[in-house]
């Protein structure tokens, strides 16, 4: 498998140099690039690489493709995403450079999810070479909108026949057999006396906000100072840390000081700050073996009397939705639903779990567990599917946040887990 290592580099670091983040939406969007024109060219990169590998594949509509191998009735699929998150604020690399330094390869979906997907497809490669014959068609599934809303996958599924069993490389080792459940809720806070001109921040829901600016209607210079706010003219800036939705608790929101600047002028903005910051309702102390909920207000804007939160949960996988809802519902404001995907569950002892549990074992010598995680990947679209990498406990946390990178030696792993997962879950 070594063998492929400076190829996939150098495809990773290729795949990385498109800007693959939702393009807004124009009429030339809506037909030919349905996600934008960087997310077709990145889609299309990694299946010309397919195809010279000597690979059948399928476009579909440039919503997502897939790669063939075997012929086989039964079906097994390996589902990962080209699309990224936006590069955000704070990068001491160029997000889209694709560069190798110090042993790490740097861009925006070295790891999240455009490396990962690129091992599987030299693992594919190897097993090919070595006369490797599935008893089952593998398709390795690429996406274009996994991180906003998934009509890549909505759009697969009605175009072409998506397999019962797989996995994901697009969250963590040693295997996941569990996620949480996904909640995007837009609330509305009517404020008909608001005490900002402007306020605006956060880029997408499942991104802890990093950039949040307001123009207040009376700006007090040391209360800003106070709360570690930026001045620039009449305009409060507000600057924290990204991370991923999932996880808030490593990221530093953005949004949190502008509130507190407002919080003694309005009512509303206290209110806003109980509801989604404070917690006074009690949403986070729901819990199972699969955590505690989390609560990220990612997004916020003032529009028409108005301020609109976006509003980021992962709930434990094994409450119902309706229980989360009912709690949303204390708020009493309007909310709607942007985004839902129901939790995943899987029986830990099963052959799919147990098989890449060993595999991984096998291949860094470490003993373990099956996990849960708050994150949602592509295995929610199979009837049995679970999430296999790319992350490891231990590793900083890099995914939705400045800088991001993947290591050569995750990379070589990469390449050596996945061959060897596909090959006895294909045999």
């Amino acid at each position: 498998m070594i063998n492929y290592f400076d190829e996939a580099v150098k495809s990773i670091c290729e795949s990385i140099r498109f800007d693959s983040s939702l393009a807004k939406y124009s009429l030339k969007y809506h037909s030919k690039y349905p996600f934008g024109e960087g997310a077709a060219d990145c889609l299309n990169h990694f299946l010309s690489l397919a195809e010279s590998l000597g690979f059948e594949t399928r476009n579909y509509g440039n919503y997502a493709g897939e790669v063939l191998f075997g012929d086989a009735e039964e079906e097994f699929a390996v589902l990962c995403h080209l699309d990224v998150v936006p590069a955000g604020d704070g990068w001491t690399k160029d997000p889209f450079g694709g560069v190798v330094e110090d042993g790490r390869i740097w861009g925006r979906g070295a790891v999240d999810d455009k490396g990962p997907a690129i091992c599987c497809l030299y693992a594919l490669k190897a097993l090919k070479d070595k006369g490797f014959v599935p008893s089952k068609k593998i398709k390795l599934i690429v996406g274009c909108n996994e991180e906003n809303g998934w009509a890549c996958i909505e759009h697969y599924k009605s175009v072409a026949h998506m397999p019962e069993k797989g996995f994901s490389p697009d969250a963590d080792f040693p295997v996941i057999y569990a996620e949480k459940g996904i909640l995007h809720l837009r609330l509305h806070f009517p404020i008909p006396h608001a005490p900002f001109l402007h306020l605006e921040g956060g880029k997408t829901a499942n991104m802890v906000c990093d950039h949040c600016e307001a123009t207040p209607r009376a700006l007090s210079v040391s209360k800003a100072r106070e709360l570690g706010l930026t001045l620039r003219g009449k305009k409060l800036l507000s600057y924290g840390k990204s991370a991923h939705g999932s996880t808030p608790e490593l990221g530093q929101n953005a949004i949190l000081p502008i509130l507190k600047f407002f919080e003694a002028k309005s009512d509303v903005v206290a209110r806003i700050l109980d509801c989604v910051f404070n917690d006074v309702y009690g949403l986070t102390k729901l819990s199972d073996e699969t955590g505690s909920l989390t609560m990220s207000p990612n997004v916020i804007k003032y529009r028409k009397g108005q301020v609109l939160v976006l509003v980021d949960i992962r709930y434990p996988a094994t409450i119902p939705v309706e229980e989360v809802l009912a709690l949303v519902a204390k708020f009493g404001v309007k909310y709607e639903t942007v985004h839902f995907q129901e939790p995943l569950f899987h029986d830990k002892n099963s052959e799919l779990v147990q098989t890449l549990l060993k595999t991984y074992e096998e291949c860094t010598g470490k003993r373990a567990e099956p996990i849960a995680i708050g994150g949602g990947t592509y295995a929610r679209a199979l009837k049995e599917g679970v999430g296999f990498g790319p992350e490891m406990a231990g590793d900083p946390p890099v995914i939705h946040m400045a800088d991001e990178y993947i290591t050569l030696d995750r990379v070589k792993l990469l390449l050596d887990i996945y061959e060897k997962a596909i090959e006895r879950l294909t045999k």
